[in-house]
């Protein structure tokens, strides 16, 4: 009886981790539906309190590191207010889920009021979390250059920066 309760244990523990990935995509993809509507919320949700968001530094709103879920708010409230929208493709994950580590297909657009498509990237984005929550985001982006393109349009339509 014993080896056959180690084998249903070990059968459940292969079926849960190899559903994580699907699990945790449809999680991504709800909480960025969320997001593109300007409800952030959820996506704040999954970082820890003490997590920093590290994004490319440059002469835009985004610049990071973004310390803290006080930072990482702002952070989003910038994103929502340049009514920027994202997308998640393909995630990649390792580890045991007490500590895994993350990689999102991720692109992103932004549309002024009038409709006109102002702003399309790609980017890469890496998270370790622990238990679930993020700990640690960077985010790699195709073209850095179209983020400060981004915020020169913005500056443009008189969209002020959060924070």
């Amino acid at each position: 009886m014993h080896k056959r309760s180690i084998l249903v244990g070990a059968a459940i523990a292969v079926t849960v981790r190899a559903s994580l990935p699907v699990l945790l995509r449809a999680q991504l993809r709800s909480a960025l539906k969320r997001l593109n509507t300007g409800d952030y919320e959820p996506l704040l949700d999954g970082f820890t309190d003490d997590a920093v968001l590290y994004f490319n530094e440059g002469p835009h709103r985004w610049s990071g590191p973004h310390v803290g879920r006080d930072g990482i708010e702002r952070f989003l409230k910038n994103f929502v207010t340049a009514r920027l929208e994202g997308e998640v493709g393909r995630v990649w994950m390792s580890g045991p889920p007490w500590a895994l580590q993350i990689c999102v297909r991720f692109d992103d657009k932004a549309r002024a009021p009038d409709g006109e498509q102002i702003y399309a990237n790609r980017a890469v984005l890496w998270a370790r979390t622990r238990w679930g929550k993020v700990v640690e985001q960077h985010d790699f982006f195709e073209d850095t250059g179209r983020i400060r393109d981004l915020e020169a349009k913005l500056d443009e339509l008189g969209v002020p920066a959060v924070g």
